[in-house]
């Protein structure tokens, strides 16, 4: 059964009128958060239903209109996910810090401390985390003399492609951590890592500015959807 946001002449039943079984929560506890379909895992977040629509058919309409994105859904402003009926203000928050706590989790896979040697490590760390923000944001990963990630700053949270970076802000953290080089990563919201002409720009400044500090500049890596650019690997160092 398809579910939209317009009202069905099919009736629904509520969770509690499923059989036990079948119901999210229940099945949660019987068999573990593995063994829930997307729609389930939203419904438990959900909590319950509202306005004669189930908790499970609110979850279902969600990860439709996501086009059964997770990433897509991530990136979702809220009043889209509060024109869904039966979600509110509320519930819609729980989405979202939801998926925001599984992004967060994901960029720890590879803890601090370990050797970031190439364009697809620094990609490991930081594309699932960035892939999907609606926003650019501009990150200096600070590295010790072993290329190991000592902190993850972030510089500037802009406004969709827009971001001013200075390297009075991008060099104040490194040189406080005594950094033996930087990598600077940021994201483009549209999915596209082709690096701009002001990335360009932006990149040769921190560069020279990093000679100057005697704080080498390993590589500038854009995160777009699924993919990324290295400035070393494209010679643009």
């Amino acid at each position: 059964m398809s579910f939209t946001t317009s009202q069905s002449t099919q009736p629904r039943l509520k969770i509690k009128e499923l059989p036990s079984a079948e119901r999210p929560r229940e099945r949660l506890r019987m068999l573990g958060a593995q063994a829930l379909s997307t729609a389930e895992l939203l419904a438990t977040l959900l909590g319950s239903g509202n306005r004669g629509v189930s908790a499970l058919a609110c979850a279902q309409v969600i990860f439709e209109q996501s086009g059964g994105s997770l990433g897509r859904l991530a990136s979702m402003p809220m009043a889209t996910l509060t024109r869904v009926q039966g979600v509110g203000q509320a519930r819609a928050a729980a989405v979202q810090a939801a998926l925001e706590l599984g992004r967060r989790m994901a960029g720890e896979a590879r803890e601090a401390g370990q050797p970031l040697r190439s364009p697809r490590d620094v990609a490991a760390v930081y594309a699932p985390r960035l892939q999907d923000a609606p926003v650019e944001e501009f990150h200096v990963a600070i590295l010790d003399a072993q290329h190991r990630l000592e902190r993850d700053v972030l510089v500037t949270r802009g406004l969709l492609n827009s971001s001013l970076v200075h390297p009075r802000e991008v060099f104040r953290e490194a040189i406080a951590e005594r950094a033996a080089a930087v990598i600077l990563v940021h994201n483009h919201p549209s999915g596209d890592p082709t690096p701009s002409a002001e990335d360009r720009a932006v990149t040769e400044q921190l560069v020279a500015a990093g000679r100057l500090l005697d704080i080498p500049v390993h590589d500038h890596v854009i995160v777009g959807r699924g993919r990324y650019v290295s400035f070393a690997e494209a010679g643009l160092l």
